[in-house]
C-alpha cells in the first residue's frame, strides 16, 4: 500500500515519498491502494508523480485509469475518479492566466510606455507602438506587487501602488485557458516627481517618459476596444476625476489560520462593507418589511 492523507471531500493524495524505490514494486502498491481505495468508498484519487520518476506515468495512465491534471516543472498531477454512478467532481485545472498592466506618470504629467523586443507589439513589426508596461503576475503574488515588480525589471522605475483602474477577461486566450488582466495605477515611490529609465534589454526595446497625447492618440489601438476602454479610464485617472478600486487585506476567515488574503474594492476602510453594527431590521430600508 502507498502512503496517502484524506483530504476534506472523501477523496485521498498519494504521499510520493511512499513510492517504492523500483517501477514494479510501484505497480503493485498501486494496484493494492486503489483495491483498498474502492473498497472503502473512496471518491478521488490525487497522484503526484515527480519529474524524476517519469516512468511511473504510463502504467498510472493506461493500467490504472488516471488522467492529467496538470503539470509543474518539478511533477506531474495525475487524478482518478471512482464512483462508477457519479459525475467526476473533481476540480478541474487552473483556468486562467493572469496579467497586469501599469500606468505610471512623473510631475510632467508624462506618461511610462515601453517597445517590446519581442511578440505581436515587438518594436521590429510595430516601430510606432508604444505601450504601457505589462506583464505576467507569478503563483502567490498580489496584484499590486506584480504591477510594481514588473516594472522595476523592465525599466527599473520603482513604484507605488495607487489602485485598480480596469479588469479585462479573456477566454481561449493562452493555450485554451481563460485572462484576466489588471490595469493598475501606480505613483513613484517616496513621492518623487520623475526618475530614470534603465531597461531590461531581454524584454524591451525602449522606455521612455511620453506625453499622455501620444498615449490616448495610439494608432494601433482600435476604437471602441477594450484597450481603449482602458486607455480611457487611464485618462480619467490622470485628470482626477477616475480613483479605481483600492485594495484590503482581511482575513480568510471561516476560522482558518493562514495570511491574509487581498481583496479589492471601493471601500475606504475595511469596515465599511462588513456586517458589523448591522441588524436585521436596518437591511434593505426602515423597518426590513416585504
Amino acid at each position: 500500500m502507498l502512503g496517502h492523507v484524506e483530504d476534506r471531500y472523501g477523496g485521498v493524495i498519494i504521499d510520493p515519498e511512499s513510492f517504492p524505490p523500483t517501477a514494479e514494486a510501484f505497480f503493485a502498491s498501486l494496484a493494492a491502494s486503489m483495491a483498498a481505495y474502492i473498497t472503502s468508498g473512496v471518491r478521488g484519487v490525487w497522484l503526484k508523480i515527480p519529474s524524476a520518476r517519469a516512468e511511473l506515468i504510463g502504467h498510472a495512465v493506461h493500467e490504472q485509469g488516471f488522467v492529467f491534471h496538470h503539470a509543474e516543472q518539478s511533477y506531474v498531477m495525475l487524478t482518478r475518479w471512482l464512483p462508477a454512478d457519479e459525475e467526476n467532481l473533481l476540480p478541474p485545472n487552473a483556468s486562467h492566466q493572469v496579467g497586469i498592466g501599469a500606468f505610471i506618470t512623473n510631475g510632467k504629467g508624462e506618461v511610462l510606455l515601453v517597445q517590446e523586443r519581442r511578440g505581436p507589439a515587438a518594436a521590429s513589426s510595430r516601430p510606432a507602438f508604444w505601450k504601457l508596461p505589462t506583464g505576467l503576475v507569478e503563483q502567490g503574488e498580489d496584484i499590486p506587487a506584480a504591477a510594481v515588480r514588473e516594472v522595476l525589471e523592465e525599466t527599473g522605475v520603482r513604484t507605488e501602488f495607487v489602485s485598480i483602474l480596469g479588469i479585462r477577461h479573456g477566454h481561449n486566450i493562452a493555450f485554451g485557458k481563460s485572462d484576466m488582466f489588471f490595469l493598475v495605477a501606480l505613483n513613484i515611490a517616496d513621492g518623487a516627481a520623475d526618475h530614470d529609465i534603465v531597461i531590461q534589454e531581454q524584454e524591451l526595446a525602449a522606455a521612455a517618459w511620453k506625453p499622455l497625447e501620444e498615449m490616448a492618440n495610439n494608432p494601433h489601438i482600435m476604437p471602441g476596444s477594450h484597450m481603449d476602454h482602458l486607455y480611457g479610464l487611464c485618462l480619467e485617472h490622470a485628470k482626477g476625476t477616475y480613483g479605481g478600486m483600492g485594495w484590503q487585506a482581511l482575513p480568510m476567515g471561516f476560522n482558518r489560520g493562514g495570511p491574509d488574503v487581498v481583496t479589492y474594492s471601493n471601500a475606504p476602510h475595511p469596515e465599511v462593507m462588513g456586517k458589523k453594527g448591522l441588524s436585521a431590521g436596518s437591511v434593505g430600508g426602515a423597518g426590513g418589511g416585504s
